[in-house]
């Protein structure tokens, strides 16, 4: 083995240990997570590395300019956004899920359902979630949306048990980006959505994360106005199934928005 490839394996390898002691050491002394919090993040932030480390690894920097963590205002707060690559075939926007066991899902649930060991978990449909990012990122870098790309990468011991549309990965993503062979940008206009992104995202600080997940918590807490599209929340009764009869929180704006959650 020469040394460049020995040298960025064992690079990688500081980074993913130097952030699981950082982060463990914030969490506990700040008192930012409960320990499954902290610990969700933990996992979550080593999947996002591992992804942009073969992101780093495989794509030629002067094709791909890649960007990771990128967090930018929106009208309802901020975004947070695992990974951006930005080429002359357009703008791939990555969403990185580390999870070990089964996934269960369609595109148009509003959630998915990971499955191991007989535990069960619930979490936001990615590709909905991404859409999102999606939105944001045009709004803010001016990048027509029918440029870029959606792009799910799970990682982790993990795999995909209902039919899934081929941007939804268990690894493997970058041969994915590499099948897009299309030339929808210059390369001036490369370099202006780059510099772009640069300009609007915020600092990669510790504050920023911290005031993101404040504003998630708070966004996806309301029992008056929808975590997904900010529409007014109101109260709908279940029809039909073991539920009939339970009133839940649903969006206004249904069926165009799917958004609900439990009537505390």
């Amino acid at each position: 083995m020469n040394a460049d490839p020995l040298l960025t394996i064992l690079g990688v390898f500081l980074v993913l240990f130097l952030f699981v002691v950082g982060a463990s050491r914030r969490g506990k002394h700040w008192g930012l997570w409960s320990w499954g919090e902290g610990n969700a993040a933990h996992i979550g932030r080593l999947g996002e590395l591992e992804t942009a480390a073969a992101t780093r690894r495989q794509l030629s920097s002067s094709d791909y300019t890649a960007m990771n963590d990128i967090t930018i205002t929106t009208r309802r707060g901020t975004t947070q956004i695992d990974h951006v690559i930005v080429s002359r075939y357009g703008v791939f926007v990555v969403e990185t899920k580390n999870m070990n066991g089964w996934i269960f899902g369609t595109e148009d649930a509003r959630q998915w359902t990971k499955l191991n060991r007989g535990h069960k978990l619930r979490f936001q449909n990615p590709l909905q979630q991404n859409a999102s990012h999606i939105k944001a990122l045009s709004n803010a870098a001016r990048i027509p949306p029918d440029k870029m790309h959606s792009v799910i990468v799970f990682q982790g011991d993990c795999s995909l048990k209902t039919q899934m549309p081929p941007n939804v990965l268990t690894g493997g993503h970058i041969s994915y980006v590499k099948s897009k062979s299309v030339v929808v940008f210059t390369d001036d206009e490369v370099k202006r959505i780059v510099a772009t992104i640069q300009t609007v995202m915020l600092p990669q600080t510790d504050e920023v994360r911290e005031q993101h997940v404040a504003h998630l918590k708070q966004r996806f807490g309301s029992t008056t106005t929808c975590g997904q599209c900010g529409s007014p929340l109101v109260i709908r009764t279940t029809r039909t199934g073991r539920n009939a009869g339970k009133k839940f929180l649903g969006c206004s704006q249904y069926p165009s928005c799917r958004y609900i959650r439990a009537l505390n």
